[in-house]
């Protein structure tokens, strides 16, 4: 079997995308890793196969495409039935499939709803969820106004200082909630971060009964955040929608305005993925 090329970088791994992220030459790829890709997306496209017609049909050798299909059957991603000696895709490369389905699902469907949002308000339409006690920002309509908010899908950002995160913290289980705000530093961002937990969990009491968060300059100065959570069909906030704009837009009346407009545009996108809100 090929054997894979090891990083041999001396000191601590670096936590985050490396430097050289965007280069995809062959020093950056695992040829092993490579390999049983090519052996996996060849047999899903051709279900039940045997070990010599796989290794024939790609050119392998039979014994590292056995090793390669041995590998996978220990995750599940493929299975070996032993009466026609055949092998076939696996129940695990369903349940990750339909977890990128429901992924894309997700952004697919609210799409059009932000840019509704973006229309309407006349600010940048957001769309993010939990990952890891943080909010992955995942789709973003920009406003055409020349001065406007910016967090490109990718974008990673402390639950307690983003209207999206505290949207999802406050509808969020209490044990899993707590769990992670024990875990997180209240980072400051600006002298309006909210770094108290007691009044943090007071906040988000607020956003609860009235169904949609204010990032008020919270994590840059002179930008301000509206958000109200999107549910699933077990009534669990799985994302959050929100508007983002310059403080002298976002304030004053604007701000209800804009908060009536966040809500319904969540509603809606609730709707679309089928599901339904909770009450208070």
């Amino acid at each position: 079997m090929v054997s894979q090329r090891n990083g041999e970088n001396s000191g601590p791994k670096a936590r985050g995308r490396p430097r050289d992220w965007h280069d995809k030459t062959a020093q950056n790829t695992i040829k092993s890793l490579d390999r049983a890709m090519e052996v996996f997306e060849f047999l899903s496209e051709e279900q039940g196969k045997t070990l010599s017609q796989i290794a024939d049909e790609m050119g392998q050798s039979p014994a590292t495409v056995y090793r390669i299909l041995v590998t996978l059957e220990t995750r599940g991603l493929v299975e070996f039935e032993g009466r026609e000696q055949l092998w076939h895709i696996g129940p695990r490369a369903f349940i990750i499939g339909a977890r990128f389905l429901r992924r894309t699902s997700l952004v697919d469907r609210a799409r059009p709803v932000m840019r509704k949002l973006m229309e309407l308000t006349g600010e940048t339409a957001n769309l993010g969820v939990e990952r890891e006690g943080q909010v992955l920002f995942l789709s973003q309509v920009e406003t055409h106004a020349s001065i406007r908010a910016f967090f490109p899908p990718g974008t990673l950002s402390q639950m307690h200082a983003s209207g999206i995160g505290k949207a999802l913290l406050a509808h969020m289980e209490a044990g899993r909630r707590n769990r992670l705000l024990a875990n997180e530093q209240l980072s400051e961002f600006t002298e309006r971060t909210i770094t108290d937990v007691d009044a943090l969990l007071e906040d988000l009491l607020t956003i609860r009964e009235r169904g949609y968060s204010v990032d008020d300059e919270e994590r840059n100065m002179g930008m301000r955040c509206i958000a109200a959570p999107v549910f699933d069909f077990n009534g669990e906030a799985v994302a959050g929608i929100s508007v983002s704009g310059p403080a002298s837009r976002v304030s004053g009346e604007g701000t209800e305005r804009l908060a009536r407009a966040v809500t319904s545009a969540a509603k809606e996108l609730t709707l679309a993925i089928g599901g339904e809100a909770t009450t208070p």
